[in-house]
């Protein structure tokens, strides 16, 4: 008897090992049913002799595997479901632009899992209808670009936390069927499905169902016939029974519009009750920055601008109408001071910028420490969980060139992030409207210096963020701060999985990149175009919104002007007369110009990665400006020449 016991608890301790380095073996088993392509070295440090958490593609929070994002690596062979079974912390996969075909996988034995992406493979056929049974947790399901065939499966329509769903350019038929759960984005172009469109997508967007020419109804123009056995009867003389019908049906009318009325009264008043709670007020007056030059350190829009250029007037009441139940905040850094809720609404506060997506406040508390609280209204794209699960990512970003979250609450309707304050405001102010405020303007060693310090820190959100598409996604000049050396701070990344799908698509930079614009694509480069973008206005002092106000379609057309007046060397007319004396830097200035457009390639795959960018941008030494034998030794890749810094005179010559 004590034989078996001991065998038993060994047999347990066992167990327990086996299972503390199950993320590890689970991994190096499925990496066996994988066949590595044109990219040999793409698993490389999957090795058992380092932790899982260090390898490529590997996402974790707090020490467990949560997700595997393994793209544009080549990738065939089958994906090992048992063995992913094994990571019992999984949550998401990404398998998407590989070379994956066959069948569906058996992804339903992933209950736990949240997000899947497959588009841009070569998987095929059918889907089964209970592929997606027992998923409840599902809520993205990208497949994309593939060859799969028949009927949407029932059970992916009746997930119910589903929020996206990607099934275009495959060759999916049938009738698309009632979705039980009110979908966020869904796209199901380019298919064969026919019928009639369900009343719950008619409101969407006609383009999410081009291509499919058998589908009518709502929202497109192409009226569904009636089917014979909906046809009313014909008209025939009302037999004399009828007449006696006649009050019956009108009261029956009445008592329909009646309920229907007093249900509508209802709902108004519940409405009106719920938009009675406390609101949230921060007594402000505009920041001495708006009211000067007009510029907002929130939206750039030179439309918002023409609205709201002069700021609020002194002492109005700023409302974001969010209720003060709970006015505890969520804090995620441990080196600051501690408040509440309470202690910001009695602060002394001011309006820095209003944008697209919200208000920005400075409140200065009661230790004199002045704060950032940034208000989002289209911040609900997630529910609290995956919120908070997403601020805490951010929060355990440590680089000195990202602008820190410090804290953040949490409400349905909105949110609001605190920040840092950057005591020299916002890139966008030091570029376009020092002048207005009578302060000097950034001279070339500073605007190097900024450039340098957004290419640090861009890599590294791409580095620790790994599983977000573009980790960045917003990256413009006025969500780059300076704090009082001129280093430039990063603001406002990372959360376009967290912003409404509509709002992000109409406002964030990421959708205005080439790639989006035309195939409706965001890939890892999109941030490498916006620092493209980011470069040029630096370098040439023209504000991209200046393009947009003239009636162009994209930021894309500053990339034109460049083009137009660069001819490989210096051009004085092409660069801001601002940077001061530039006579012993020309070469550099050119060369990180190249770097910029080279940034902004249209064609992604001639684009520059984010590592490649930056790599260049660090070979640019500061030189100084009395060196009267300064030569740029940096070679145009279209010209072959190189760039001599040359004086005024002899470019007068």
């Amino acid at each position: 008897m004590v034989s078996v016991v001991s065998l038993l608890l060994l047999l347990f301790l066992l167990s327990t090992s086996i299972h503390g380095l199950s993320d590890s073996e689970a991994i190096l088993k499925f990496k066996k049913s994988l066949v590595v392509g044109g990219q040999p070295n793409a698993l490389a440090s999957w090795d058992d002799k380092t932790p899982p958490c260090t390898w490529a593609g590997v996402l974790c929070n707090g020490g467990s595997v949560w997700g595997l994002q393994m793209e544009n690596l080549e990738l065939s062979g089958s994906i090992d479901i048992d063995a992913l079974a094994g990571l019992t912390s999984l949550r998401t996969l990404s398998f998407m632009d590989n070379k994956f075909g066959g069948p569906f996988p058996e992804f339903k034995k992933l209950s736990a899992l949240k997000s899947l992406y497959l588009s841009n493979n070569q998987f095929q056929g059918e889907i089964p209808m209970n592929a997606f049974e027992g998923m409840g947790w599902l809520k993205k399901v990208h497949l994309a670009q593939n060859k799969f065939t028949g009927q949407i499966p029932m059970s992916m329509a009746t997930l119910p936390k589903l929020l996206e769903l990607r099934l275009d350019g495959n060759q999916f038929s049938g009738q698309i069927p009632e979705f039980e759960h009110k979908l966020q984005m869904l796209n199901l172009s380019n298919n064969a499905l026919t019928g009639h469109i369900p009343e719950s997508l008619s409101m969407m967007d006609p383009k999410v169902f081009q291509g499919n020419k058998g589908l009518c109804g709502k929202p497109l123009e192409t009226v569904c016939d009636t089917p014979i056995n909906e046809l009313p009867p014909q008209l025939e003389t009302p037999p004399k029974s009828s007449s006696s019908r006649t009050p019956l049906v009108i009261m029956a009318v009445v008592t329909a519009l009646a309920v229907v009325i007093i249900l509508g009264v209802i709902i108004l008043v519940n409405r009106k009750n719920r938009n009675k709670q406390p609101p949230l007020v921060f007594e402000t007056r505009p920041s001495t920055l708006q009211k000067k030059t007009g510029i907002r350190e929130a939206d750039q829009s030179h439309r918002d601008r023409s609205s709201h250029g002069n700021g609020s007037r002194g002492g109005k009441k700023m409302d974001t109408s969010a209720g003060v139940e709970n006015t505890k905040l969520s804090f995620l850094r441990e080196d600051r001071e501690r408040f509440d809720l309470q202690d910001l609404l009695k602060a002394s506060a001011e309006i820095l910028g209003s944008g697209c997506f919200g208000a920005s406040y400075k409140a200065v508390l009661s230790s004199g420490v002045s704060m950032v609280v940034k208000r989002f209204k289209q911040m609900n794209n997630a529910g609290r969980e995956e919120f908070q699960e997403h601020m805490n990512r951010l929060g355990r970003l440590r680089h000195s060139n990202l602008l820190p979250i410090v804290a953040y609450y949490y409400r349905k309707e909105e949110k609001l992030l605190v920040c840092d304050f950057a005591e020299r405001g916002s890139l966008a102010v030091n570029l376009h409207g020092n002048q207005s405020l009578g302060q000097p303007s950034l001279d070339w060693p500073t605007r190097l210096k900024i450039v340098k310090g957004v290419a640090r820190g861009l890599l590294y959100l791409h580095q620790d963020l790994p599983g977000l598409m573009a980790p960045h996604g917003h990256l413009k000049s006025s969500n780059v701060l300076l704090t009082k050396n001129f280093e430039p701070l990063l603001t406002d990344y990372g959360l376009i999985p967290m912003i409404n799908q509509v709002k992000a698509q109409e406002h964030m930079v990421a959708y205005k990149s080439p790639e989006y614009l035309q195939h409706r694509r965001v890939t890892k480069k999109t941030d490498v175009w916006g620092l493209g973008i980011l470069i040029l206005e630096i370098l040439t002092g023209k504000f991209p919104a200046n393009f947009l106000q003239n009636g162009n379609k994209s930021e894309e057309d500053l990339v034109s002007w460049v083009n137009l007046g660069f001819q490989g060397v210096w051009a004085p007319g092409l660069f801001d007369k601002e940077m001061g004396k530039t006579s012993h830097c020309e070469g550099h200035i050119v060369y990180l110009l190249k770097v910029g457009l080279s940034c902004c390639e249209p064609d992604v795959e001639k684009r520059l990665e984010i590592g490649e960018a930056v790599e260049k941008i660090e070979e640019l030494k500061e030189q100084q400006e009395d060196s009267d034998d300064f030569y740029s030794t940096y070679v145009s890749e279209t010209d072959g020449r190189s760039s001599k810094g040359m004086s005024t005179e002899s470019i007068n010559m």
